[in-house]
């Protein structure tokens, strides 16, 4: 790998250049933001901080020579990313993104890039952080973490060893799925509870004597909002480009709380108890699973 043409360089494309820049001590980081121009301030920010090494503000040298090009803004911004690039992109050029949707993703690159969808492998990193901008990247970012590679029907193989290699190189662990089969897990795991927290805090905080209840609110509210505040315009986008999935969990989680609320209604202190207790084995026995996988993967540095 000689050089990465990264679209979006904030926590995500941001800890992908500083991770392998331990990987690839030549490589040649090439950083674009939204409008071209060189006054970018985030751009600059991660000139300055050795993130990248140069702004792009001419995409055909921009994307000139370039070995990889990683997509890492906001889904919504993925159709005009590839349509920007097609006139550019040469044959040996091969294009991952790391979007949280995956099925959207697909559908923009199979009609825009057409035959050079063979050079395009989806893929999404689960990492990431509250906080947002190449200020946040860090290095080990991606280290002993999951990244869903979700290849087209047709992708190169040689592009997907080249994504593989590329997110391995961060400390990456690899996995393989269908786009659809991506989306409908995390609706699940990811995109509900971000949705849930959002909401928690937007209800609260409507209501006129917010102030009361954001003064004694405490480590268990800290912890289970912690994701509001995450980038509202990425999730914005998440939510919209998987929202059939999302209803689906909605409506899913909107049965377990009627549950709940029928229980609580029939003060079924028996019922309640059962609920919870299912619950937290379930969510402890995953919490120490990843406790020993963490461990491992520290054991491995």
């Amino acid at each position: 790998m000689k050089k990465l043409v990264i679209f979006g360089v904030g926590l995500i494309g941001g800890s992908v250049a500083l991770a392998l820049r331990k990987a690839y001590p030549e490589l040649h980081i090439v950083g674009i933001g939204r409008a071209l121009q060189l006054h970018d301030t985030n751009l600059q920010t991660a000139q300055k901080l050795g993130v990248i090494d140069e702004i792009g503000i001419d995409l055909g040298q921009a994307l000139e020579s370039a070995t990889l090009i990683l997509i890492a803004t906001p889904v919504a911004q993925t159709p005009a990313i590839l349509q920007f690039i097609l006139p550019h992109l040469n044959k040996n050029t091969v294009i991952t993104d790391a979007g949280s949707t995956k099925a959207d993703v697909v559908d923009y690159a199979t009609s825009i890039l057409g035959e050079r969808v063979s050079q395009f492998v989806p893929a999404h990193p689960i990492a990431g952080a509250e906080k947002s901008g190449v200020t946040a990247a860090n290095a080990t970012l991606y280290f002993g973490k999951n990244v869903i590679i979700t290849p087209i029907a047709g992708t190169n193989s040689t592009a997907i060893d080249m994504v593989t290699a590329m997110w391995q190189a961060t400390g990456a662990v690899i996995n393989r799925m269908p786009p659809t089969q991506h989306d409908s897990i995390f609706a699940a795991v990811s995109h509900l509870p971000h949705l849930l927290a959002f909401a928690l805090v937007e209800e609260l905080a409507t209501r006129p004597d917010a102030q009361d209840f954001f003064k004694f609110a405490a480590s268990g509210f800290r912890d289970f909002t912690r994701i509001a505040g995450s980038s509202p315009e990425m999730w914005r986008d998440i939510s919209l480009a998987n929202s059939k999935a999302l209803l689906g969990e909605l409506a899913a989680y909107q049965t377990q709380l009627s549950l709940i609320e029928n229980l609580l209604k029939n003060n079924d202190s028996a019922g309640l108890q059962s609920l919870f207790e299912r619950a937290s084995a379930a969510r402890n026995a995953w919490a120490h699973q990843q406790a020993i996988t963490d461990k491992e993967q520290t054991d491995k540095q």
